[in-house]
């Protein structure tokens, strides 16, 4: 009876979870006529999947594709460099004021983004960069104070022994990190990879504030071109929802073991 009730449970709340998304790709199927019945119409008469090929070509998506892939791809990999060097030495370099500047950098993690939002303007303003990518892609060259803890805690694991056999082999620092400490990094590297790349493909807030031409729009701000001044197109916002929404579910569902393992690996060491 027990389990009977946990799994009745467990099927009524996935159906809530999932219901947004079936009413998401059915309003995106269904015709101008049926959007707005009362009651609601679940299931449409016919399915017009070619409101999806009209949602895409009504704005140019394949370039804000292009634009949001370079974001993604670029930042991902500067959050990966900066944030695995910044985590290697907090873990393993002993040196004064370490443990202090350690809680400088997770206290940034307090500092919320739209407090930061302002200042930041007007330094990639200063620089000439607004209405560019680069505010979108350079401060992630610069590491995240949640990926730098969760990689020095997963490097704290990580046996010192395997240093030094390696230093008395000849490694230097930076050989060990790279032939030793990263090869075992990896379900980490995975999760950070994933959280990046699905925090850059789903940002709006951050190219609404810096791009003003449409040739730099990511997928997120023309998505939002279809919300005019006297109505809204929402056959192709669903239709574009459901299309952009395809990527960060498959790499979620791609990488999803490497998520469990690299939250496990980090464990609470140090």
């Amino acid at each position: 009876m027990r389990r009977i009730i946990v799994y009745t449970l467990l099927i009524f709340c996935s159906l809530m979870f999932a219901a947004p998304l079936f009413w998401a790709v059915t309003t995106a199927l269904k015709s101008q006529t049926e959007l707005y019945l009362f009651p609601p119409k679940w299931i449409p008469s016919v399915w017009k999947f070619s409101n999806f090929a009209n949602a895409w070509t009504t704005q140019p998506f394949n370039l804000f594709l292009k634009n949001t892939l370079i974001v993604t791809s670029l930042s991902t990999i500067g959050q990966l460099i900066s944030c695995t060097l910044v985590a290697y030495g907090f873990a393993r370099f002993d040196f004064k004021g370490r443990n202090l500047l350690f809680l400088v950098v997770l206290a940034t993690m307090m500092v919320p983004w739209e407090v930061t939002m302002i200042p930041q303007y007007m330094e990639f303003n200063y620089l000439g960069w607004i209405n560019t990518l680069k505010p979108l892609i350079v401060p992630s060259w610069f590491g995240s104070a949640y990926f730098i803890f969760l990689l020095r805690q997963f490097i704290l694991t990580i046996p010192r022994e395997l240093d030094e056999a390696a230093t008395i082999d000849g490694a230097s620092k930076f050989g060990i990190l790279v032939r030793i400490i990263v090869p075992l990094m990896g379900p980490s590297l995975i999760l950070v990879a994933v959280f990046q790349i699905m925090s850059c493909w789903n940002d709006y807030l951050g190219p609404l504030i810096f791009l003003n031409d449409q040739s730099k729009y990511t997928l997120t701000l023309g998505l939002a071109q279809f919300k005019g001044m006297f109505g809204v197109d929402m056959q192709s916002i669903m239709a574009i929802t459901c299309l952009i929404s395809i990527p960060p579910l498959a790499v979620f569902f791609f990488a999803q073991r490497y998520i469990v393992g690299g939250i496990a690996g980090t464990g609470i060491k140090g």
